[in-house]
């Protein structure tokens, strides 16, 4: 509930009990996920685009960046809200500000692709990441036990963030180098900081926003996806092949949303609330998962360009653009979400199985719906061999 009277009027940010019961996700929080996924949608749009005129290569590259910074940004906020979230009308402004930063990137997320020109990219995030240092301030001034903390936390995104400023100066040849040594510099910052003290982030809340964010990507692809179809149902160009595309497409969406969701994120969260390294592999592996979930409906948008007519792009790279996505989601989706779990099922081994297959299938005449098939008996496999394993520890 929002605080009256005199606290009202200042933002004070104490740290929030990690071991809250009910801790749910905030309506501000899910307005400011809803947003975020303007910019996702951009970023897939941009890379289905690219992909459907045969910049495959260059495509990819842009969006691995650009989404990095969209993921970046969501995700800074994501785990400081989690621990501190006052939900004072102050601290409700300063996150309306980090929305409005938001669509900025997501204004320039076209330009990044079409013109390689990071200003307006940059430009949201300055205003979303001052904001940050901001309220890491707030959290150094109000939580003196976590003061070393939330001060490593506000220098070392205002020293990213001048990087990333910076970036925009040095000459095209060397920019992609500068990128990597700021994502590298960004990564880096959580981990100084709380090797000082760990935030008191909550393993139920970040397992429902990231889990609520999924979702969110998810329903992008589908959008993106149903937007080309129809398009290309529109144009009446193989209506048979555009048929099986949507079944296949459809089947991929739901299976990546089933095999996600076959492991309850949170309580792997509350056993490795106190494990740093482990911590930070599911946080940071979740780039991939994202990322990847939204590339697989820029894929299926970009094999309905090619089944409407010949076009720049080879009829494999299209099969990849639907096939690699959903096999990097698989592998990471085992590597940092399952595999923790350690509950020693048979089909758990079928994710990188899947995984390593899916690219051969973009050879196939009909990659998304052998692909839509696989998701489909995957999700078969693992239904019945937990099944058959919980019984076994019942008994």
């Amino acid at each position: 509930m929002t605080e009256r009277g005199p606290r009202a009027a200042r933002l004070t940010m104490k740290g929030r009990d990690p071991s809250e019961a009910h801790r749910a996700a905030s309506p501000l929080e899910l307005l400011f996920d809803l947003c975020f996924v303007i910019a996702v949608a951009q970023a897939s749009h941009g890379l289905g685009d690219a992909v459907a005129e045969g910049h495959h290569v260059a495509g990819v590259l842009r969006y691995a960046v650009v989404f990095f910074t969209i993921w970046w940004a969501w995700m800074n906020f994501t785990w400081l809200a989690s621990a501190y979230d006052p939900d004072t009308v102050p601290y409700r402004l300063a996150v309306l500000l980090q929305i409005a930063g938001s669509l900025v990137l997501a204004a320039g997320v076209p330009r990044a692709f079409v013109e390689d020109d990071l200003l307006l990219v940059t430009l949201g995030y300055v205003l979303l990441r001052t904001t940050l240092t901001g309220l890491w301030l707030q959290v150094a001034r109000s939580d003196p036990a976590r003061r070393r903390t939330a001060l490593r936390f506000a220098f070392g995104v205002t020293v990213c963030q001048a990087g990333w400023v910076v970036l925009l100066f040095l000459p095209e040849r060397i920019r992609l180098f500068g990128v990597i040594v700021m994502i590298v510099a960004e990564t880096a910052v959580p981990a100084w900081a709380q090797a000082a003290g760990t935030t008191p982030w909550h393993p139920g809340h970040i397992a429902e926003r990231y889990g609520l964010f999924l979702l969110i990507v998810l329903g992008e692809s589908i959008a993106a996806a149903t937007t080309a179809i129809r398009e290309a149902f529109g144009q009446e160009h193989g209506s048979g092949a555009l048929l099986s595309l949507a079944v296949g497409g459809l089947l991929t969406v739901f299976g990546m949303w089933w095999l996600y969701f076959a492991r309850a994120a949170h309580t792997l969260l509350a056993t490795t609330h106190r494990a740093g390294r482990r911590r930070f592999t599911w946080a940071y592996g979740h780039y991939l998962v994202f990322a990847a979930a939204a590339a697989e409906g820029a894929g299926l948008a970009a094999y309905a360009q090619l089944l409407t007519g010949p076009g720049p792009a080879p009829a494999q790279a299209a099969g990849a653009a639907v096939t690699v996505p959903l096999a990097v989601f698989l592998m990471t989706v085992w590597v940092v979400h399952v595999r923790p779990h350690r509950r020693g099922s048979v089909g758990e081994w079928g994710y990188p199985a899947v995984a390593a297959v899916l690219p051969a299938i973009a050879f196939l005449p009909q990659p998304a719906l052998v692909a839509g098939l696989l998701s489909a008996a995957l999700v078969g496999v693992v239904e019945v061999t937990d099944r058959a394993s919980a019984a076994g520890r019942a008994r």
